[in-house]
């Protein structure tokens, strides 16, 4: 059995519909984790640079200098 040129163009019209579908919905997934990822990322270097700080005031309290 063989497929017909118009059977080919169908079967490639349904996987391009099926490949727009899942971009798509992978797209909606992505965007508000991005976001949140930003989030998270931003909270953490804001709380290493506060640890980085409190870790300078102990060293000079324990008499350590770097």
């Amino acid at each position: 059995m063989s497929l017909t040129p118009e059977d080919k163009q169908w079967i490639s019209e349904q996987l391009e519909k099926v490949e727009t579908r899942l971009l798509t919905e992978f797209q909606k997934w992505a965007s508000p984790t991005e976001a949140r990822l930003r989030t998270h990322t931003l909270a953490l270097r804001a709380m290493d640079l506060e640890l980085d700080g409190v870790q300078e005031r102990l060293d000079k309290l324990e008499g350590k200098h770097t």
